[in-house]
Formats: structure tokens, C-alpha cells, sequence
């Protein structure tokens, strides 16, 4: 089993932790993680952008001039792509970008993503996380704490106190377990984690 330093809020070791071999120690897949990355970054996206072809921009239903004789190139319309207010080549049309994954490899993807934490030493456990009141200044001072800018912050359950005090501080967000994700995983670069998540992430992918 890996085992990891586990931290309090002021960034000083106060133990260690064992975490499961199954789910941080796990072989890395990248092709795993690649699929699922994009499969989630294309399913982000709208689909919503459209223009207007030639066949539907207003006006052009005659030809502008005949078509020989007058010394000019032939058009057949005002509304061809070459003029102005003219429709567009091969315009963008409301489209789904949706992929579908399956489960199997989107548990090797997360397992994959939490192990490479372990491997690359970015992974942070805290003994707890609790506050009163929302409190910016003190999570920005445990974040500063253990030398991050971009801090994925990663709690048991929704807490609007923890959620309030990491919305305003830049490059830094918290997500509760069940909001766990690979690209996020991935894309912050420190996982700071609550010894209560990291029992629930055990229980869920186990």
C-alpha cells in the first residue's frame, strides 16, 4: 500500500496514511486517460453554432448581369460567398458532440489519475477541512501553504462554507467526491484531499 504524508491546514505533517493499492497504486493507462478527456471536453461543448449558407441569406434571387458580353466575371448571385452579405462555404450547423465512454474504462481513467498523483508526489491529505463561517484568507494561506498556485481541492461532500471561501481565489477550486473528475484531476497541480474523501473515493471505486 502507498503511504502518504497527511497534513493539517497550516501545511504540517501530523502523520501518515495508507491508501489502497487498487486505486492509488493502480498501473497508469493513457489511453484511458486521453479517451476519457476528450470524450468529457466534447461533451462540454454546445453545439449551438450556426451561420447561413447562400441559400438562405436574404436577396440574390437574380442574376446581377448576364452571362457573356459585359467584360465581367459571371455570377449567378449577389449572395455567393464572394460578396458582401453573401452567405457562407460550408457554414457550421447546430451539431452534437456527445461521445459515450464506457464505465469500465472511465474507472480505469479515474484510477489511472489518482495513482499518477501518488506517483508524482501531488497529492496532499488533510486530516480535516472544517470551518464555521466562509473564510477566504485562510484557505488561501493553506493552499499557499503547500507551494501551489492551481489547487484541486477535494472534500466528502458539498460544503458551502469550504465552496464560498475557494470561489474568489484564482487557479484553485473545490469539488465534492461525487463531483470527481479525470480532466480535473489531471489539470490542477496539487490534489489536496480530506482523509474523509479519501476513505469515500475507496469506498466508490474499490
Amino acid at each position: 500500500m502507498p503511504t502518504v504524508d497527511l497534513f493539517n491546514r497550516e501545511g504540517q505533517k501530523v502523520g501518515d496514511i495508507q491508501l489502497s493499492d487498487s486505486i492509488f497504486a493502480f498501473e497508469v493507462n493513457e489511453n484511458a486517460l486521453h479517451q476519457v478527456v476528450v470524450a468529457q471536453l466534447a461533451n462540454k461543448r454546445q453545439g449551438t453554432q450556426s451561420t447561413k449558407t447562400r441559400s438562405e441569406v436574404s436577396g440574390g434571387g437574380r442574376k446581377p448581369w448576364r452571362q457573356k458580353g459585359t467584360g465581367r466575371a459571371r455570377q449567378g448571385s449577389i449572395r455567393a460567398a464572394q460578396w458582401i452579405h453573401g452567405g457562407v462555404v460550408f457554414a457550421p450547423k447546430p451539431r452534437e458532440y456527445r461521445m459515450s465512454i464506457p464505465k469500465s474504462m472511465r474507472r480505469v481513467a479515474m484510477k489511472s489519475a489518482l495513482s499518477s498523483k501518488v506517483a508524482e508526489g501531488e497529492i496532499v491529505v488533510l486530516e480535516n477541512l472544517e470551518l464555521d463561517t466562509p473564510k477566504t484568507k485562510e484557505m488561501v494561506k493553506m493552499i499557499n501553504a503547500f507551494q501551489t498556485k492551481k489547487a484541486l481541492i477535494v472534500v466528502p461532500e458539498s460544503n458551502e462554507n469550504i465552496y464560498k471561501s475557494v470561489r474568489n481565489i484564482e487557479g484553485s477550486i473545490v469539488v465534492p467526491v461525487n463531483n470527481l473528475n479525470v480532466y480535473d484531476i489531471l489539470k490542477y497541480d496539487k490534489f489536496i484531499v480530506t482523509k474523509e474523501a479519501i476513505a469515500k473515493i475507496e469506498e466508490v471505486y474499490a
